[in-house]
């Protein structure tokens, strides 16, 4: 089983790390989700998930999650099959949670930290933008 730290961890790299684990058939675990970051200018980052998020209507859809872990979920899931059955299978193998569970705060987490000079948001704030109430 893999276990990734996200905090200061940039999405796409870790994202892409979780992705290459799962399709080999790996179990993965991401744990601080809130804690994750994305890269780029802050106002056009909160555009673009704001503009996904008031696609559609409330009652025929896209329905776009709001919570920070279902939106790692979705970024890893647009680099897999899933809609194959081995990418579903494999998207069956990842868990994600918000803060340190209290069964993984005894087992080592691979840290990818950043040290990002540039902007960035935290995924905490994206999903409060976009309406998360957590």
């Amino acid at each position: 089983m893999m276990i990734l730290d996200g905090k200061n961890a940039v999405l796409g790299r870790l994202s892409s790390a979780a992705a290459k684990s799962l399709i080999k058939g790996e179990e993965v675990a991401i744990l601080n989700a809130e804690k994750i970051i994305i890269t780029g200018p802050r106002k056009a980052i909160k555009g673009k998930y704001l503009e996904r998020a008031q696609r559609g209507s409330k009652y025929s859809g896209p329905y776009f999650y709001r919570s920070p872990e279902r939106l790692v979920r979705r970024t890893i899931r647009g680099m897999m099959p899933y809609k194959t059955n081995k990418g579903r299978a494999a998207m069956k193998n990842l868990s994600i949670h918000v803060g340190m569970p209290e069964e993984y705060k005894s087992k080592e987490a691979v840290k990818m930290e950043k040290n990002i000079k540039s902007s960035f948001l935290y995924m905490e704030e994206v999903a409060k933008a976009v309406g998360w109430r957590g």
